[in-house]
C-alpha cells in the first residue's frame, strides 16, 4: 500500500457536484492498493498513519498527533499512486489492485481508521471520478509504502 499524506486546514471532495467527504483540520490520504498487499499492511500503515505528530506544538514545533489536535481524516482511493513510468509516457497502472481486492482493502482501511481514531472517516467513491480540494496546511506532505519501511 502506499499512501500521500497532507496535513490540511481543510479538505473535501466531491462527485458529480455532490460533497462525498469533508474535514476541517487533520490529514486528505490518498490511498493506493497493489496486488501483493495484506491485512498486515494495512494494519500497519493505519497505525502508521494515525501515530503521525506533524501538527505544531505551543513551540511550533511538529510534535502533536491527529488526537492531540482532534483532527480527522479524509481517505481517498488512487490507484494512479501505483504508476510506472520508466517506458515512455504514458504511465502503467499494472501493479495497481483490481477493484475485486482494492474495494474491499479501502473499506477495511476505512473501518481500521475508524476503529483506532474512535471517529468517522470521510471518503470519496471507490472508481468515481472525485474532485478533491483541501488546503494543505505547511505544506506538510509524507508518503509511506508499505513495501518501504524506513
Amino acid at each position: 500500500m502506499r499512501a500521500v499524506i497532507q496535513r490540511v486546514s481543510e479538505a473535501s471532495c466531491k462527485v458529480d457536484g455532490n460533497i462525498t467527504g469533508q474535514i476541517g483540520i487533520g490529514f486528505m490520504v490518498l490511498l493506493g492498493v497493489e496486488d501483493a498487499d495484506t491485512d498486515e499492511d494495512l494494519q500497519w500503515l493505519a497505525q502508521k498513519i494515525t501515530g503521525l505528530r506533524v501538527f505544531g506544538d505551543e513551540n511550533g514545533l511538529m510534535n502533536k498527533g491527529l488526537a492531540d489536535i482532534n483532527g480527522d481524516i479524509l481517505l481517498i482511493s488512487q490507484f494512479t499512486l501505483f504508476a510506472q513510468t520508466k517506458k515512455g509516457n504514458r504511465p502503467s497502472f499494472i501493479r495497481a489492485a483490481r477493484p475485486d481486492k482494492a474495494i474491499p482493502m479501502y473499506e477495511q482501511m476505512i473501518k481500521t481508521l475508524e476503529t483506532i481514531t474512535g471517529k468517522k472517516i470521510a471518503t470519496g467513491i471507490f472508481g468515481a471520478d472525485m474532485k478533491v480540494s483541501l488546503v494543505n496546511d505547511g505544506p506538510v506532505t509524507i508518503t509511506i509504502d508499505t513495501k518501504v519501511r524506513e
